[in-house]
């Protein structure tokens, strides 16, 4: 019969101990974590269509061979790249005052499915907010709702990072739309 010595029995009760404070900690981590800010916006998007250069505040840039540049092209879109310059709004009016303006650009990215690839910044210049904050990610905009990430900022919104939940609010035709972005960040500073 043999005998365990008592390091043997020490060692054995702090592998029982890590295994089981590891398995605490791990259980802990899948709790989802409280945003340290969360924010809603607005933001117009009024695509040039050969007749609104006024009040245009999008513009298509790029299109397939069998599109063009003033009409978005058919087979959902795919093909056309448009950049903006959008309002930012607190509410969904049009003409409430702009709080900043988002700036960038989406590419229709499937022929089969209504889609696009985002790629922005809502940059803000208001007595309230100042920075920007930087946008990426897939817009299946057939979708009630979509998520895209929050993958830095500025000023107030220094190396922020997040999810924004997007939502189209409001659309007319192939013309003007309205998106609802809930933004929740995870990382403050």
């Amino acid at each position: 019969m043999s005998r365990k010595s008592p390091i043997t029995n020490l060692l054995f009760l702090l592998l029982i101990f890590l295994f089981a404070f590891s398995a605490a900690a791990k259980s802990r981590s899948h709790r989802p974590p409280r945003p340290c800010r969360h924010l809603v916006f607005y933001f117009h998007d009024i695509i040039y269509n050969g007749e609104n250069a006024e009040n245009a505040t999008a513009a298509i840039v790029g299109a397939p061979a069998w599109g063009n540049t003033t009409i978005l092209a058919g087979q959902n879109h795919f093909g056309d790249m448009v950049v903006f310059d959008d309002p930012i709004t607190m509410d969904n009016n049009l003409h409430s005052p702009a709080v900043g303006r988002a700036q960038g650009f989406y590419i229709y990215d499937r022929k089969e499915i209504f889609t696009a690839w985002l790629g922005f910044s809502f940059v803000f210049n208001s007595t309230e907010h100042r920075g920007s904050l930087n946008f990426a990610g897939a817009d299946p905009l057939m979708n009630k709702t979509r998520d895209v990430s929050v993958i830095g900022g500025t000023g107030d919104f220094f190396m922020a990072r997040g999810i924004a939940t997007l939502s189209t609010d409001s659309f007319e035709g192939e013309v003007y739309f309205r998106l609802r972005a809930d933004i929740k960040l995870y990382e403050c500073w």
